[in-house]
Formats: C-alpha cells, structure tokens, sequence
C-alpha cells in the first residue's frame, strides 16, 4: 500500500468515524427533545420513554429536522401547548450540543 493509499484510508476512516458520531449526536438530541417535551406535556413513566422513541423515529424520515419538528409540532398544537417552531429549533440546537458531549464523555 503506498502513502497516497494509506492517506486516502485514513480520511475514509474518519469520515466514517465523524459520520456515525452525528448520527449517534442527532438521535440522543431527538430523544432528549423527546424527554423535555413529554414533561412538558405531562406524561411521566414509561410514556416519557415511549414518546422519545417516537421523536427519535420521526427523524428518520427525511433529511433534515423538518420531519421532527413537524412531528412534534403537531404533538405541541393537540396537547394544546403555547410553545413555537422557533422555540423548538432553539432547543434541538441546544440539545444538539448537550448530546455531542454526552457522547463524547462516554468515549
């Protein structure tokens, strides 16, 4: 294997590697979006576990966030809850970096 190979293998492996921690990042953010809104609707026990699995699962829908956040839009506006897009976007940001050192803690 030359320098040149062993180079390309090397950034092949860390884009793999970087590609599965985002993965692993978005999916722990959608379960803590999850988590934070059940509470705020007012579920507890296994509901709490049962609507973060859901979050999680809506993501796999699309590209993007557009697909959870329509999901949990929708959940927000039948729960009759007073809480906006925005206000979700701000907190699957937060999140997002809550769950990239999550992750990275238990490395």
């Amino acid at each position: 294997m030359t320098t040149f190979d062993s180079r390309e293998k090397a950034f092949e492996d860390k884009f793999a590697h970087d590609e599965a921690l985002l993965f692993k990042a978005r999916a722990r953010r959608n379960r803590l979006l999850g988590e934070w809104l059940a509470a705020e609707m007012g579920l507890s026990g296994d509901a709490v576990k049962e609507y973060a699995g859901d979050v999680v699962a809506s993501d796999l829908e699309e590209e993007g966030d557009g697909d959870v956040i329509r999901k949990v839009m929708a959940d927000i506006a039948a729960k009759g809850l007073d809480i906006s897009q925005h206000r979700i976007e701000k907190r699957l940001d937060e999140l997002f970096d809550e769950a990239k050192r999550q992750i990275m803690s238990e490395s």
